[in-house]
């Protein structure tokens, strides 16, 4: 890694028109339609009265896979992808046009044979330049401790609570998700290509992390808040291990009350917890109209 590169490396922005149809190939890419006579899965999956799901913020205007820029020298084989949060600043219609501005915000090192973390943020904003939605991301670097750092650490995801889930939500994936899900927009071949998988340390391709993300947030607003996936207001979470298409997702859920959920998911075939310290927010069943929500994040 070229720590001055990276220190310096502009994102151009980008804007993005997207259809009903792109919501819907998002929805599918997670799962939704494995019930076609549930309206709950219709309502992501069907033109008519089509709702956008929330985790969507992740991949609109996705800024293609920069990390092979040649003038970063970043080892981006051994990138892994640790932490994910996004905040809804204003419910995400299901087509419109929306533009991006990216940042990396810094990088800790870790030491040469620990790697090092590197924290990059999008705000995306609509037609009008209303904040639709602030996501962050935090990647580890394998191959790249002992380089330098900068800028500053996203603050850490607290413990999950010692207790018995209050909810707890199966569902299956496909042996072809990852493929399905890429076409919404990340194209990492790690995903994809058995040859990159073996390179990276990988056996076979793995499901991409926004993917198990999505399912997490489909888990979420089935037992949470059916029919109204608007009320979620934030997600965030670490992913913990990989996730292999096909395998089974268990999704666990702690309700805190007042809005404030805790959340993991695990894989049940080799019982591994992939996603941890998950939290989300939920905005009350009489919320405020979408021109009254607060423009920052909760």
């Amino acid at each position: 890694m070229d720590i001055e590169a990276l220190r310096h490396f502009r994102f151009d922005e980008i804007r993005q028109s997207y259809s009903k149809k792109d919501t819907i190939l998002y929805a599918l890419g997670l799962g939704y339609g494995s019930d076609p006579l549930n309206p709950d899965e219709l309502r992501f999956t069907y033109e008519q009265d089509l709702h956008a799901v929330p985790s969507m913020v992740n991949i609109l205007a996705h800024p293609g896979f920069w990390v092979q820029r040649p003038e970063l020298k970043l080892n981006w084989r051994k990138l892994l992808h640790a932490e994910q949060r996004f905040d809804i600043l204003r419910p995400l219609p299901p087509e419109g046009e929306l533009s991006a501005t990216y940042r990396v915000t810094g990088v800790v090192d870790r030491g040469a044979a620990k790697g090092a973390w590197l924290y990059q943020r999008k705000d995306l904003s609509d037609a009008a330049g209303r904040p639709v939605a602030q996501v962050s991301s935090t990647y580890l670097l394998r191959g790249d401790g002992g380089c330098g750092m900068f800028g500053t650490a996203e603050p850490e995801l607290p413990p999950l609570p010692q207790r018995r889930a209050d909810h707890v939500l199966r569902q299956p994936t496909l042996p072809q998700q990852a493929l399905l899900y890429r076409l919404s927009g990340d194209m990492n071949p790690l995903h994809a290509s058995p040859e990159v998988a073996r390179q990276a340390g990988f056996d076979r391709p793995i499901l991409h992390g926004l993917c198990t993300m999505g399912i997490a947030c489909r888990a979420l607003i089935s037992v949470l808040c059916p029919g109204a996936p608007e009320r979620l207001r934030h997600l965030s979470l670490r992913f913990s291990h990989r996730v292999y298409p096909g395998e089974t997702i268990q999704t666990e859920v702690f309700d805190l009350g007042a809005g404030e959920i805790r959340f993991r998911s695990r894989v049940v075939e080799r019982d591994v917890i992939v996603l941890d310290r998950g939290r989300a927010e939920l905005a009350p069943a009489t919320a405020p109209a979408p021109d009254e929500m607060a423009a920052s994040p909760g």
